[in-house]
């Protein structure tokens, strides 16, 4: 491929979609030019992360070394697509993600922690964010970082999962030429397993018979409930360079956090030496470990001296069917079990640092704290604005939201929403929310509802004595967690006056768990009622 600005000749394989030529403009990109039987040159990629607007760029794969002229000539011109909200380096793997490596997201148990949100849905399907559910997040990362072929294993009610997965991915993954899915995989029995699931490797290993038909080089494992944005590209780049036989994601954590973690102790190398539960005391200080070995500057280093383990990995193909089948046919969780008695025989366990924000939304109070976290201001904890990994969704094709004279601030509200003459501060508002007149919302989640009432359904409703879907006239909601479809009459209050912790009234609609009220899916609160 010829470059004439820069007198550059032949350039790397672009098989990868976040290739670095690919950012250059097309007509400067002649794909048919491209090599792919060329060697690394670290020279190359440093002239480019110089050349190229997107300094600090990485490029991983083969470039030849160029021959620079010093002949003036104009600056050449980079496409749109050179610009990015994001400041994640680049990556060019070979070979590509798309074709060798598959991903496997565990959907996780029956999320007790998370009932009642789970009542009637697996937790990956708990809705998130006004418009989007919490398997949106692994799915897009999977979908931004070029891995395409995705599998999600759960075992508890998996309709809305089912009918999610299907209505936002199906029809833009497989067709011609194209490989990618995303399908949904649930605990079955069969002769030699005649039990559900009993933890995430045993989840793995009921399907490995699925698993190792697919032609790729590495299995990515990822939890359904966690809120985090990752280039998995770099975590596979990582786990190719260091030979390692397992990656484990790290997230640096100071010592107030680190309890409540898994711990994990590395070498001078990153590699995995010592695994510690939750430890306290004296073990915990024995797991301090060096974290400018993963890359923080010194004064991070200080602040963060644990890693704890994210519950993401990548496993080399034969090592996960060796693991599971031969070296440990009885053990059922990965974190507890697989990983640490990979290291004790002597496979190559290696650490990945992630230091960002990442989120485990595995109680109510995780929940609802990481639903709010999007409304901070100026810069919310997630965002879901990044213009180079957006998070994807079933396209709902719903009006937007209608506001008549309401007083919102510091909110978030979802598609389709109708909100009249009320107020609503710190919130987080679902999609096809209804609220009337007079209501006052605070500190509240509101997931909206799976459908519209008509004016004349709301009509006879009321006639009857009835409550229509959404927020009644002059209610008061505060510090609350509304599920779908749910019914909240006139003049109610939701605001835990007595701050009581912990109730559980599923009979009356409703939960207390962190001092935070959550209102079950499709319940029916009267008008008057007071919470």
């Amino acid at each position: 491929m010829a470059m004439t600005s820069l007198g550059i000749s032949r350039f790397h394989s672009c098989s990868s979609s976040h290739c670095l030529l690919s950012y250059l403009s097309p007509s400067h990109h002649n794909h048919n030019l491209c090599s792919t039987n060329t060697h690394i040159d670290t020279d190359a990629c440093q002239l480019f992360r110089r050349i190229h607007p997107l300094n600090g760029r990485r490029c991983t794969q083969s470039i030849r070394r160029p021959n620079i002229r010093r002949a003036r000539s104009p600056p050449f011109l980079v496409s749109p697509k050179a610009v990015s909200d994001s400041s994640s380096s680049l990556t060019c793997l070979e070979p590509d993600a798309s074709s060798s490596v598959l991903g496997i997201i565990l959907g996780g148990g029956a999320g007790t922690r998370l009932y009642p949100l789970t009542k009637k849905r697996a937790k990956p399907a708990v809705p998130l964010g006004a418009n989007y559910r919490l398997i949106d997040i692994p799915v897009s990362n999977c979908l931004n970082s070029n891995v395409s072929k995705i599998y999600v294993l759960t075992q508890f009610n998996s309709a809305s999962l089912n009918r999610h997965l299907s209505r936002a991915y199906a029809s833009n993954m497989g067709g011609y030429k194209s490989e990618g899915f995303v399908e949904v995989l649930a605990a079955q029995q069969s002769p030699e397993n005649p039990n559900w699931f009993q933890g995430t490797a045993d989840a793995v290993r009921q399907y490995l018979w699925l698993f190792e038909e697919q032609d790729v080089l590495e299995f990515l494992i990822l939890a359904g409930d966690h809120l985090y944005r990752m280039d998995y590209e770099k975590f596979i780049q990582a786990h190719r360079e260091t030979e390692a036989d397992i990656t484990v994601a790290a997230l640096p954590m100071d010592e107030k956090r680190a309890t409540a973690f898994g711990l994990m102790k590395i070498d001078e190398e990153g590699r995995i030496i010592e695994f510690a539960e939750k430890p306290k005391g004296a073990q915990l200080k024995a797991m301090k470990v060096d974290t400018t070995i993963l890359g923080l500057d010194d004064e991070r280093a200080k602040e963060m001296p644990y890693i704890a383990s994210m519950g993401i990995y990548v496993f080399r193909k034969e090592v996960m069917l060796n693991l599971l089948r031969e070296n440990f046919p009885g053990a059922n969780d990965f974190g507890s079990e697989v990983i640490p008695g990979a290291t004790s025989i002597g496979m190559r366990v290696q650490a990945y640092l992630y230091d960002g924000y990442w989120e485990d939304i595995g109680t109510i109070e995780a929940f609802y704290h990481a639903n709010l976290g999007i409304t901070k201001k100026p810069v919310p904890d997630f965002s879901f604005y990044d213009r180079s990994s957006p998070i994807y969704t079933q396209p709902r094709y719903l009006p937007p939201s209608k506001m008549l004279d309401a007083d919102v601030t510091d909110s978030v509200i979802g598609e389709g929403c109708v909100i009249k003459n009320c107020k609503i501060h710190h919130s987080v508002v679902g999609l096809r929310s209804c609220i009337s007149e007079g209501a006052i919302i605070e500190d509240t989640l509101l997931m909206g509802a799976d459908y519209y009432e008509t004016d004349a359904d709301r009509r006879l409703l009321v006639a009857k004595g009835g409550v229509p879907i959404g927020i009644g006239k002059n209610s008061h909601i505060k510090k609350a967690i509304i599920d779908k479809n749910a019914r909240i009459g006139d003049n109610v209050q939701i605001i835990n006056s007595d701050n009581v912790q912990e109730a559980a009234r599923e009979t009356d609609g409703y939960f207390i768990k962190s001092g935070i009220v959550t209102v079950i899916k499709d319940a029916l609160i009267p008008s008057g009622t007071v919470i």
